[in-house]
């Protein structure tokens, strides 16, 4: 192994992309002392960044406060933040990076092989003020072909001290590590580093291999937690420099740490799948990926199809538009929530209060379908992504429903629609509500309120996500709060009958029957 060769754990600041850069207290705590105790020369915090859209927690601005109180956790560390090139610009380093003095050896800017030239003056401003700087350059698997981008990494010389090729996309064999490794070296001096992430499960011979190539620092993080299917596992990379190079790891802390991870992982569910490798083998973005699987939208099999560019079997190109064949005064949208069930004898009395005055029913969503099947009502199936092969399960035979299921206008990752109800399938015509989340089956319950005319409709079983920890769950509930807002600007009244997380109005459906 090569003298001289740097480790870098960046568990807290990739892994951040699924608990959206919140993480407990005593977790962070038992991760730093087994940072202290392990071979590991740095560890990346988190971000520093100037404030964008939506909540992103401790982790990712890294506040005074933060980087003092792991600095003392973590004396014998160099601390590293990192910034995202797209989102920081030459005016801001100073807010940024003059509180860090202190507590940060180490700043790595994400940059985007287009963006190469936007990069040099940052990290010249960086280098000024004394920090060690890290090009971590994205996309390595695209290299070869940006002769342009290749042409401009001798600019480095002087100013960088890690050119860090990334493995965005998991998609990299060893022999494009030798390959790329050997094109950069003979473009710079710069000491060269290594982030592999591990969608084909290549992550620590990659590494290895580009330790032998002669890179100088490698990246890997606990559990291997990161975005997508996540990184090299810090566990697995010291379990190797142990059995093989008789590095002293202390495994006991080692241990400890990574059971703490564990118990997140189980919750989270990072880690290479199906798509994840599809996406890794085709260098596609990991960040679709991310978000199909975690709002449980798609199946694998579509997400897959999806990547490949086809059409899900069972799918058909266009239906018939949905019929304004009967007029209805109020919609009831159903949820999945809890509360569906828990308050089930009041809807149905509520159902049958109304049910002779105009009311239908939407099922954003089909997991209580067969509940209300019974209900002599005309009702709507929402059959975005997912949903045609959960109404499958939902009912023994499929062939006695006789509801109508509605497609968004807009499909771009096909939908699964079971033969039995081709027949009484429709799609809407262009959305009119949203120009976002269009495969939301809120959103199209939504639209099929607007596109009949609806104007009271009844929100059941929207129960809300606690949003402090999963980013899935906090990914929905961020969706569904943009839609129940974007109601607000239609001529519709509308309350939730159920007690909701969400920032609407709520009436209690109690107070609507006898």
């Amino acid at each position: 192994m090569k003298k001289g060769l740097k480790l870098l754990d960046c568990t807290l600041r990739d892994g951040g992309y699924y608990t959206n850069w919140d993480f407990d207290k005593q977790l962070v705590k038992d991760y730093c002392s087994a940072m202290e105790s392990l071979p590991i020369d740095y560890v990346e915090i988190g971000y520093r960044s100037v404030e964008l859209d939506g909540y992103l927690g401790e982790y990712f601005y890294c506040p005074v406060y933060k980087m003092k109180e792991l600095k003392g956790m973590m004396p014998n560390k160099k601390l590293v933040i990192i910034l995202d090139e797209k989102n920081v610009g030459i005016q801001d380093i100073d807010d940024l990076l003059d509180p860090c003095v202190n507590f940060i050896s180490m700043v790595r800017i994400a940059i985007s092989p287009n963006s190469f030239d936007k990069a040099i003056p940052l990290a010249k401003a960086i280098k000024e003020k004394g920090f060690e700087v890290g090009f971590n350059i994205m996309y390595m698997s695209s290299w070869i072909e940006n002769k342009d981008f290749i042409e401009k990494i001798p600019l480095i010389d002087g100013l960088v001290d890690y050119f860090y090729m990334v493995d965005s996309y998991g998609g990299v064999f060893p022999k494009d590590v030798e390959q790329i490794a050997k094109l950069v070296k003979s473009k710079t001096n710069c000491q060269i580093g290594f982030h592999g992430h591990d969608n084909l499960e290549m992550g620590l011979i990659n590494s290895i291999t580009a330790i032998d190539c002669g890179c100088s620092i490698i990246d890997s993080t606990i559990t291997g937690m990161g975005r997508g299917a996540g990184n090299l596992k810090t566990e697995l990379l010291m379990t190797y420099f142990a059995s093989k190079l008789n590095w002293d790891v202390s495994f006991d802390k080692l241990s400890d740490v990574v059971a703490d991870f564990e118990k997140l992982q189980e919750y989270h569910k990072w880690g290479t799948n199906l798509p994840y490798m599809i996406s890794g083998a085709y260098s596609l973005p990991q960040k679709d990926v991310m978000s199909w699987i975690s709002k449980r939208r798609y199946s694998i099999g579509g997400i897959v199809n999806a990547l490949q560019e086809q059409v899900i079997e069972g799918d058909v190109n266009s239906f018939d538009l949905l019929p304004r064949d009967a007029s209805f005064n109020r919609a009831i949208i159903i949820g999945g929530g809890d509360s569906t069930l828990s308050n089930f004898k009041a809807v149905k009395s509520y159902i049958e209060l109304y049910k002779d005055d105009g009311l239908c029913i939407i099922h954003a969503g089909t997991r209580y379908a067969e509940v209300f099947n019974t209900f002599e009502v005309p009702q709507f199936y929402c059959l975005a992504g997912n949903e045609g092969y959960r109404l499958q399960k939902v009912f023994d035979n499929l062939s006695l429903i006789e509801h109508k299921c509605v497609l968004p206008s807009k499909r771009s990752m096909g939908s699964f629609v079971p033969k039995e109800i081709l027949n009484h399938t429709f799609e809407l015509s262009e959305a009119t509500f949203t120009d976002q989340y269009q495969d939301s089956p809120l959103a199209i319950a939504i639209d099929i309120c607007l596109y009949l005319s609806i104007k009271n409709l009844d929100f059941i079983g929207f129960d809300g996500y606690d949003i402090t920890v999963n980013k899935s769950e906090f990914d929905i509930a961020k969706e569904n709060q943009y839609l129940f807002d974007k109601i607000k600007s239609q001529d519709i009244n509308f309350s939730s009958l159920t007690s909701t997380k969400y920032q609407i109005k709520e009436s209690s459906i109690y107070s609507k029957i006898k």
